[in-house]
């Protein structure tokens, strides 16, 4: 993702700025993904693996992107516990 576009990015929800998830981090994600163990805020289960995410300064939010564009819609962002396998 192109550094100047992620320099002016922010959370919709919370206003945090916002990072690239990290490599193992992510796969963390897909294989939560992939256990059908991960829900956006709607509540609705995530059902297809990221293949590139950022996720907010504070660590709480996770957005997908699709083809390098950012999804920053909130109520399709993931709780970051996803990534622990915790119940998002």
């Amino acid at each position: 993702m192109d550094k100047k576009l992620l320099d002016i990015l922010c959370c919709p929800a919370s206003k945090q700025p916002l990072l690239i998830l990290p490599a193992d981090a992510l796969k963390r994600l897909n294989a939560a993904v992939a256990a059908g163990a991960v829900a956006d805020v709607d509540g609705r289960t995530v059902s297809a693996p990221y293949a590139e995410a950022l996720i907010t300064a504070d660590g709480k939010l996770i957005y997908r992107i699709d083809d390098g564009i950012p999804v920053l819609l909130a109520d399709e962002a993931v709780a970051a516990t996803a990534i622990d396998g915790r119940d998002a």
